[in-house]
Formats: C-alpha cells, structure tokens, sequence
C-alpha cells in the first residue's frame, strides 16, 4: 500500500485498465537529464499498472531512477562529468566528437545495455539508445520505441525541422526524403560497429549494407515497431501519412510538486511584490559561466526585474556579487511543476523536458537554444505565440536578453496564447495514453 502511494504521489493520472499479465520491463536511455525524465515518468506509469521496470541508463542518474522506486541497472558513461569535460563543452559548441572516443563509448554501451537487458520480456528504446533494436532481436522480445521527438519519416516537416510544416508537394518529398538520408547516414557511420555487435556478442548475422529497412526477411518482434511519442498534439500535430503504430500520446510528466519542501530563503524570494524571473539551462555547460551570469543580472538590472537561477550543469549564478543577491537568487534545481506556475516567465535552454514543462505550467518563456534539437523547439514556441524569437547561444548579451524579457513581460496577447496551451496540455495524461497503448499493442487488455 505505502509503495502505491508513493507512486501516485508522482503521477496525477486515472488507474489503467489492470493488465491481464505483468512483466519485466527494461527502458534503455542515454543521455542528459532531459533525456532520462520523461521516460522515468512512463516506468512510473508502467510500474503502477502491476509491472517491474527497470530504467537502465548513466550511472550518475541512479539516485534519481531509485527515488521513484524504479529498479536501475548501470549503463557505461558518466552524462554529467562528460558534459562538464572540456571534451563536453566543445560538443555543445557544435564541434564533433573524435570518432575513436565516440566508438569506445558506445561500444561499452552495448554491453553493458546487453547485461541490463538479460531477462526482460519487454525492451523500451529511446533515440540515443537504438540499440536496444538488435538485444530486442536476440531475446526474441517485443519492443517500442519512445521518443519525445518526432522522428517518423513524413512529408510535413523535416528531420529535426518540426516548427516548419509544408503542404507544397515537392517540399513534403524532401521532408520525407530527409529522414531516410539522416537513418542511411548513421547507419553507414556506425555499421562496422553495430554488425560486430551482432555478430560477436549476439551472434546474430549482420544487418545489409543499406540497412535495416532492406533486410529482406525481418524477425517478426522487431518488424513493426510499435512508436510512442512523448509530446502533445496541441504542440506537434500528428502527421497523416504516419504509420498507425506511431501513436502520440501527450507529454510525460512526473509530478513533484506536492512532495517539494523550498527552502525558506526561495519562498521569501517568490514572496515579494513583483514575482521574479526564471532562469535555467538544464544540462547545458559553458567554459565561461560566469559570462551567462553577468547578462543575466545586468539585463534585470536593466528591465528592473529579480531572477531565480537555476544553477544546474553549467553551475551558473555561482559568480554573484553579494550587492547583487538582492535581485538574484540562485539555487541547484527546483521541480519545475513547482516553480514554472508561479512565475511570470522563464528563460530556458529550448531542451525537450524544459520545453514540455513551461508549456504544461502556461508561462510564456524566452529560449536560449545552444545545439542539437533546442534551435527547433525555441522556433516552434514562437511559432506557437507563446514566446519572443530564440536568441541562439552565441549572441546572448545584457541587450538581447533584456529585450527579450520586455517582449516577454509586456505582450498580454502572449501571456493569453501560453495559458490557453497550457489550459490544454494540462487536460492530457500522456503517461495513462502510452500505458493503454503499450498493453493494447501486447493484447494485455481487451
């Protein structure tokens, strides 16, 4: 009893239908934070439909995997030491990493992902963690692809180009033609390695040349993958010419407001006439921080606003001057269920969870997108009129964000857009849909 109440606590969702059978799932993720989170909102959601999970992903994520009372099994690399390496922080930059350091690390990844996944009957695969296809073909058990990102092949966007949706007949051929060269590319980048993974260790034959699509007879546990996306259709709508098993079901979220005690210094900073500002980067790291620090607190300077920094990765904030503290208060993390809602904005990286988080709490946000898929979303949320044009990274400075911020905090019709959305996706329970699809898709129920 005292375990379901624990998790109930973590998810405000109605109970599934009870599953005609329970199982041993294994969910292989890989990494930062935001990368992690909202899959452990779906073990959560799995473990209280009667299942045993286990989240098996960086070993520097196990108290927080073991905090939810999920079962955690080691996978090879250390996401935040790797992030914060100067090694990291150049990725970030937009610079590749040596093809000799990324291959030692995914081949470490495949063996442990291999130990983790022994005695699952159902393997979970994320975007960073595709291969969880081939241990999935050697178990000989089913298997689903979750995501936050849509990365089915279709017409309407392109890969990774989700804020820009075409109707033009021959946009919509390269759209479509953009995933299939990405997937041809990975797969030519690391075919020699995959293949000797499934030779040597799975003893499985290799994959062809042009890949997996081109097998030509496919087992059938790993032919039709079913596709559980993690976002919300009021955000991202569902292209037509996916495929059936690609279902999406809502964000997925993980509720930790109710159990978060702040700190009594946190609630006097919320406490006061004009509500602060929030500032967080997630997992993003910086070889200046102090940088970032010193626009942050000049542009509410400027704007005569206070800010709450959300330290994070990057350890930003840590450089304020004691006449600043006034006006900044700077803290680790805060569950942002807790603290988005109670803000007028947020000044964010752009990252997937962030992303998610601002729009369910129905603050209007600035983003400051630095690489990967963050350029996307903060394109999307202006798009959606819910937040000023992203200003990229490297042209951050007290005049750009105090700019922002004055769109941010003037523009009524913004703030009107972002509660309504909010309104919306708060009325979605993705974790309960993807559940109900997970047992549908496994004939666990009628």
């Amino acid at each position: 009893m005292l375990e379901f109440s624990f998790l109930k606590k973590h998810l405000s969702q109605s109970l599934p239908i009870a599953p005609s059978r329970k199982l041993k799932i294994t969910i292989l993720t890989v990494g930062s934070r935001g990368d992690l989170q909202p899959y452990c909102a779906l073990a959560i959601g799995l473990k209280r439909a009667g299942h045993e999970v286990t989240v098996a992903t960086h070993e520097n994520f196990e108290p927080f995997v073991r905090k939810f009372d999920l079962k955690f099994a080691a996978i090879a690399g250390n996401m935040e030491e790797f992030l914060q390496s100067k090694q990291g922080q150049r990725l970030i930059a937009g610079e590749k990493l040596k093809k000799e350091e990324a291959d030692k690390l995914l081949l470490q990844q495949l063996e442990s992902a291999w130990s983790a996944c022994q005695g699952s009957e159902v393997i979970i695969y994320t975007p960073l963690a595709t291969f969880g296809y081939h241990i999935a073909e050697k178990l000989g058990v089913p298997c689903f692809f979750a995501s936050v990102l849509p990365l089915s092949p279709t017409g309407m966007f392109g890969f990774l180009r989700f804020a820009q949706i075409t109707k033009n007949p021959l946009k919509k051929a390269i759209n479509y033609g953009s995933y299939l060269l990405v997937e041809f590319l990975h797969w030519q980048r690391y075919r020699p390695l995959l293949n000797h993974f499934r030779t040597e260790t799975l003893k499985l034959p290799p994959l062809p040349y042009l890949g997996r699509r081109f097998r030509q007879k496919t087992p059938a546990n790993v032919s039709r993958i079913p596709i559980l996306y993690g976002f919300s259709s009021h955000v991202i709508p569902r292209p037509r010419d996916w495929p059936a098993w690609a279902y999406v079901t809502g964000f997925w979220f993980i509720d930790q407001a109710s159990e978060y005690e702040p700190p009594l210094e946190l609630e006097d900073f919320l406490g006061r006439k004009k509500l602060p500002l929030c500032f967080g980067f997630g997992s993003m790291t910086m070889p200046n921080p102090e940088y970032l620090t010193h626009y942050i607190v000049e542009a509410l300077k400027k704007t005569r606003q206070g800010g709450i920094i959300l330290s994070g990765w990057g350890d930003i904030g840590r450089t304020v001057n004691v006449k600043d503290s006034l006006r900044v208060f700077v803290i680790k993390e805060v569950p942002h269920d807790w603290l988005f809602p109670q803000v007028p904005a947020v000044v964010h990286h752009g990252g997937a969870s962030t992303t998610a988080a601002v729009l369910r709490a129905g603050t209007p946000s600035v983003t400051v997108p630095f690489f990967a898929d963050q350029p996307v979303w903060g394109e999307k949320l202006t798009r959606l009129g819910v937040s000023p044009a992203p200003i990229p990274y490297h042209k951050v400075s007290e005049e750009t964000l105090a700019a922002a911020i004055e769109i941010v905090l003037g523009d009524e019709v913004m703030r009107k857009k972002a509660q309504e959305l909010g309104e919306k996706i708060r009325a979605e329970d993705g974790v309960a849909n993807a559940v109900e699809v997970f047992h549908r898709h496994l004939g666990l129920i009628g």
